[in-house]
């Protein structure tokens, strides 16, 4: 026999948990945790991550129309919850983890260079879902340690131990 589930959040996980990076007009570098994202196409290549209107870098996707989406390690695990429990109001993030940046090719926006892989996007849409923004970025340019990248241009996601934070 079944019950009903009344808490939505534990029925769907979200995965992986990425770091969003971003750059305001003013050119303050900023990052964020965040919980939901996918692709949404392949062709042509884009991805959806969602953003809580009252966080900080929300402003600065909003104003810019860029991010980076950023694959997190578990050797990330601190740096990946302080940026998820700490506010750009209130100090520079990646000057506090002393994370090393580094410039986009396509789009004005920082890569966390100690993440192996970084998807440069441009928002091309966003839909309001409730608690969320959902940005939905065309993937302008993929770095990665080459190492992780196939003969074919995929990357190999076994070599990379991906956080599972939840």
């Amino acid at each position: 026999m079944k019950k009903q589930v009344t808490d939505f959040k534990s029925c769907l996980k979200t995965m992986p948990d990425i770091l969003v990076s971003c750059r305001s007009k003013d050119g303050q570098d900023n990052a964020l945790a965040v919980a939901y994202a996918c692709n949404c196409s392949y062709d042509p290549p884009m991805v959806m991550v969602g953003i809580v209107p009252s966080r900080y870098s929300y402003h600065m996707i909003k104003e810019t129309g860029v991010f980076v989406v950023n694959l997190v390690t578990e050797a990330l695990r601190k740096e990946y919850a302080y940026l998820g429990s700490h506010s750009g109001r209130d100090e520079d993030k990646l000057k506090a983890l002393d994370m090393k940046i580094g410039e986009g090719k396509k789009v004005n926006a920082p890569l966390l260079l100690d993440c192996p892989v970084n998807i440069e996007c441009t928002v091309v849409d966003s839909i309001k879902t409730g608690s969320h923004e959902m940005f939905v970025g065309k993937v302008a340019y993929i770095h990665a340690h080459e190492e992780l990248i196939q003969e074919n241009g995929r990357l190999d996601f076994s070599k990379i131990n991906i956080i599972k934070f939840r």
